[in-house]
């Protein structure tokens, strides 16, 4: 199927990522060409240490490629300056925050940072963007909480609604549900598809839960030990991209369940 250009929010063109240092460069991945649509739930998935956080924080600009591009909107990541970007692109990060006398309304403000003026003096607008993003999250019970007060899965939920207070046409999370239990994790993987599907917002995040990204997810990133997959889950499914993607000894991919199943032999 041929993407419609106008429909292409995000494009890699020979993009290898990694690391690199004085002395030498690290590549984790080379040769990656994707095309990614707006308005979509797009998961990125594979093994530990195989990527994934990798390609998230170059296409978000917090790491430099070993090489090749990225472009947003057709105009490359490295000619934007990093408050035009953050107008574009949302982040949120692994890295649990540090314990914060900031209320919970305070914390999820801090996302009309790239709009404020010199004094960060909220204007009309910038409240109620706080408040809408408040509201898309189910979350107007904690509003004047401390954030230290929170939970796991309610601080992932105010994360996620600093991020649309930000009021970006991307969001980026890594591992949103990393800390969070069976039940939080599918509550944020819900949330992340009505988002979508009410604001129109192209979310892509990491992820190891393959079954729920399966299930939930528009367009998948799949990298396995030789390649990185792109495509609908279904057409994944059928070319057999998940069925090696973990050691059958332990868990087998079940094609017509469309899920990975515990090897109990």
């Amino acid at each position: 199927m041929i993407k419609s250009k106008e429909n292409i929010i995000l494009k890699t063109e020979n993009l290898s990522i990694g690391y690199q240092s004085k002395k030498a460069k690290t590549i984790v991945a080379a040769g990656i060409n994707l095309s990614l649509k707006k308005g979509q739930l797009i998961t990125v998935l594979g093994k530990n240490g195989i990527g994934k956080s990798t390609l998230l924080r170059t296409i978000a600009k917090v790491q430099h490629p070993i090489s090749g591009n990225v472009f947003l909107n057709d105009k490359n990541l490295h000619d934007y300056t990093n408050r035009e970007l953050a107008t574009k692109l949302s982040l949120v990060l692994t890295d649990r925050l540090p314990e914060s006398q900031l209320t919970v309304f305070e914390l999820i403000a801090l996302g009309r940072q790239p709009y404020t003026n010199w004094i960060d003096k909220l204007t009309k607008e910038d409240i109620e963007k706080v408040n809408i993003a408040i509201h898309q999250t189910e979350i107007q019970h904690l509003k004047n909480k401390r954030f230290y007060e929170l939970s796991d899965g309610q601080s992932q939920r105010v994360l996620i609604a600093r991020a649309l207070a930000q009021d970006t046409e991307i969001m980026i999370l890594d591992e949103p549900t990393a800390h969070l239990d069976l039940h939080h994790t599918i509550q944020i993987f819900k949330l992340l598809k009505k988002l979508v599907s009410k604001t129109s917002k192209t979310i892509i995040l990491s992820s190891h839960q393959v079954n729920l990204s399966i299930n939930f997810s528009n367009y998948i990133l799949l990298f396995t030990d030789n390649n990185l997959h792109s495509g609908i889950p279904n057409e994944l499914i059928t070319k057999g991209h998940f069925d090696n993607l973990f050691p059958k000894e332990t868990v087998n991919f079940n094609r017509e369940l469309q899920q990975f199943i515990i090897n109990n032999q």
